[in-house]
């Protein structure tokens, strides 16, 4: 595969510092920052912007005039890969698990917004998700289509290294960092900060996208750098899954308001909100010290919080009645 990348997003996104919600997890006020990843622009920013310039980038340099992807009904990913064929001038199929619903707010919305495609592809696993990807594949070349596959959360050594490239900007914003906290979805993004700052840098708070998901960082860090890469050497959360990828829990529930109430910072109910959960248990069983800076990395999401019933429900809940 080619390694041509294309811009995408707006770069270097900022370092804010997050005193009161420093505070309110037992830190010093000046121990912690966010990265502001939900701020890279194209299609309502996020994380995935990063990746899309390696792997939308291959694709244009293969020729190809269709950008297919696969995800979860609120793949904040496969929403972003339809903003990147958008402005690419490419069309974009994104096959999704599970059937259409009642609602199609949140990331759905947007989706159609940019014109994408959608195939459902039922309640399969990874590998019927794939298999329906590869079917539809098939099909657009059966109609002359030129297809590119980018795969799942966009993760792989190609993807990764868009987030080598968020570590090497951490390191000049923040040299003196200790610990940098982000959620562990597809693995992509934990994989080129581990490939930039080393892997004890590094926490992944798990979301239960994968079933193991340290091995997919392992794998897509390894090749990036001269480091050895394990995924016993990785730091990793996994005690933030609760029921599902898809439920909300009560720690991210409060994660998502204490986040809104000391920063005005919105979270979303499946990756931030459960990134900032572990951040929280971490400093309580001290993994994360007071004394160090600490990073938490904002990958967006923001519109699949509108796409979560519970968290909406949960979200309208705070708004109390004003009783003069």
């Amino acid at each position: 595969m080619s390694h041509s990348s294309v811009p995408l997003g707006t770069f270097p996104t900022p370092v804010e510092p997050a005193p009161r919600l420093a505070a309110a997890l037992g830190l010093g006020p000046e121990d912690l920052w966010i990265k502001r990843d939900d701020l890279t622009g194209l299609g309502g920013g996020g994380n995935k912007i990063r990746k899309l310039e390696w792997t939308a980038g291959a694709a244009l340099a293969e020729g190809a005039d269709t950008l297919v992807t696969t995800g979860a009904p609120q793949s904040n990913h496969a929403r972003l890969t339809a903003a990147a064929a958008a402005r690419l001038g490419l069309d974009a199929v994104l096959v999704l698990r599970g059937s259409p619903g009642a609602s199609r707010s949140g990331n759905l919305a947007l989706d159609g917004l940019f014109g994408a495609r959608l195939a459902w592809a039922g309640e399969v696993d990874q590998a019927g998700l794939d298999a329906a990807a590869a079917e539809v594949c098939a099909r657009l070349r059966a109609r002359g289509a030129r297809p590119a596959l980018i795969p799942f959360g966009g993760s792989g050594v190609l993807g990764a290294r868009g987030y080598v490239r968020c570590g090497e900007e951490l390191d000049e914003q923040l040299p003196q960092l200790r610990t940098v906290v982000v959620a562990l979805g597809s693995g992509g993004t934990m994989a080129g900060l581990v490939a930039a700052l080393g892997a004890g840098a590094v926490l992944g708070v798990d979301v239960g996208a994968l079933a193991d998901p340290a091995a997919a960082v392992a794998e897509f860090a390894a090749p990036l750098t001269t480091e050895q890469v394990t995924a016993e050497g990785l730091r990793v959360r996994r005690d933030q899954v609760g029921a599902g990828y898809a439920a909300l829990t009560g720690p991210v529930a409060q994660a998502l308001r204490l986040a809104a109430r000391t920063e005005g910072l919105v979270l979303d109910p499946i990756y931030t909100g459960r990134a900032l959960a572990g951040l929280r248990a971490a400093v309580r069983d001290g993994d994360v010290r007071p004394g160090e800076k600490t990073v938490f990395v904002h990958t967006g999401g923001l519109p699949g919080l509108f796409g979560h019933p519970d968290a909406v429900a949960f979200a309208e809940e705070g708004a109390a009645a004003f009783e003069g």
